[in-house]
């Protein structure tokens, strides 16, 4: 338990203090392409995202993480809920990695940002919301044994960029790696075809995608480790996890817990609740950016309560409801599809990333884009 709840706060306080210093936020990645044709922060994501692919996947493949966790593929959900998060890291103003650093920045928007994240991820998996989510995210696809298509039950193996096809690999060569190769020769070129530059404080860009991509790295093995399997860096369901541990912590004995007093219990139709104590894994990593994210910015001189007016607040707040929903309902949030889930090649992160991007894009374009257009 200690080493979960020290490797947990560990890599969550680097992950804070490399998206504090690399002023990294993904919901900027994505809309500074769009808005100010500027796609600086997006080759740091690609950065962060190769780096985090060849870790992962190397890891897996010597056996220090005994399978990466690559999500079911849910059409519907992915794409809906892709779409519709996306449009929500730019009401809440910053994506879910980019609220929860803020946090330690001392924005008070950031914590009402955070505040409508956990309640529509609570009530989107267990909620008024639920019965929703899982309508819409009922139908799957995936592979068979014979690698086969096949929805529902009857899948054995989720859907990746290597595996859909049905070849396992070429001339004795993983297909796998063999997919990564080709999207590192096709972004390596656009991400250094011009210098970046320095900014005046803080972490370069290229500098900043490449300690994003170690951490997640790091948190793909501790997670393994110390977590009970490995997870990689995401902000979704341990943001659920940490706030329902402090909430409705179930303190109930482990040795209650035992195999024989739960097989007794079920014999008399009684059930113990769920336990939410101790925290996971993730949970402490999510606790550990902002507490990372606020040593940073003391250092640089950067932190600063900042309280906005009431109608920000209120804005922010509906774009946090609109984030935790789209993120139950596509699987994931930005970190945890577009760059950890990404990183296992998995299909539902690659189109869930793909309709963040076109969400992301539709909200900048009706509040930024449009109203610039009207003033000419």
């Amino acid at each position: 338990m200690l080493m979960t709840v020290v490797s947990g706060l560990l890599i969550g306080m680097a992950a804070g203090v490399v998206l504090q210093r690399g002023r990294f936020c993904m919901n900027s990645a994505f809309r500074d392409t769009i808005f100010i044709q500027d796609y600086t922060f997006l080759k740091a994501a690609m950065i962060a995202l190769l780096v985090a692919m060849v870790g992962a996947n190397f890891l897996e493949d010597i056996g220090q993480i005994q399978a990466l966790r690559r999500q079911v593929f849910a059409p519907v959900g992915n794409i809906l809920g892709g779409y519709l998060f996306g449009m929500g890291i730019v009401i809440a103003g910053g994506c879910g990695s980019g609220i929860w650093f803020r946090v330690g920045e001392g924005l008070v928007s950031a914590f009402f940002s955070v505040l409508g994240f956990m309640i529509a991820i609570l009530a989107s998996q267990a909620g008024i919301l639920s019965p929703l989510v899982n309508a819409l995210r009922s139908y799957r696809v995936g592979l068979d044994d014979d690698g086969k298509f096949v929805t529902g039950g009857d899948i054995t193996e989720q859907l990746s960029l290597f595996n859909m096809f049905g070849v396992h690999d070429v001339f004795g060569i993983p297909m796998k790696w063999i997919v990564i190769a080709i999207l590192a020769a096709v972004a390596l070129p656009f991400i250094f075809k011009e210098k970046f530059a320095r900014p005046k404080k803080g972490f370069p860009p290229h500098v900043t995608g490449l300690l994003m991509g170690l951490v997640i790295i790091a948190a793909w093995w501790a997670s393994e480790v110390w977590g009970g399997g490995a997870r990689g860096v995401s902000y979704t369901g341990p943001t659920a996890e940490l706030f329902r541990s402090i909430l409705n912590a179930n303190l109930i004995p482990d040795a209650l817990y035992s195999e024989e007093v739960v097989d007794l219990l079920s014999e008399q139709n009684i059930s113990l609740p769920e336990k939410q104590w101790p925290p996971t894994w993730s949970a402490f990593l999510v606790l550990g950016t902002p507490i990372g994210a606020y040593f940073s910015a003391r250092s640089m001189k950067e932190f600063k309560w900042v309280v906005p007016d009431a109608q920000t607040m209120v804005k922010v707040f509906g774009g946090g409801l609109l984030m935790g929903f789209g993120a139950v309902l596509g699987g994931g949030c930005n970190v945890g599809h577009s760059l950890t889930g990404f990183s296992t090649l998995a299909m539902s992160s690659i189109v869930s990333t793909i309709f963040i991007i076109l969400g992301n894009w539709t909200m900048v374009y009706f509040l930024f884009i449009k109203p610039m257009q009207d003033l000419e």
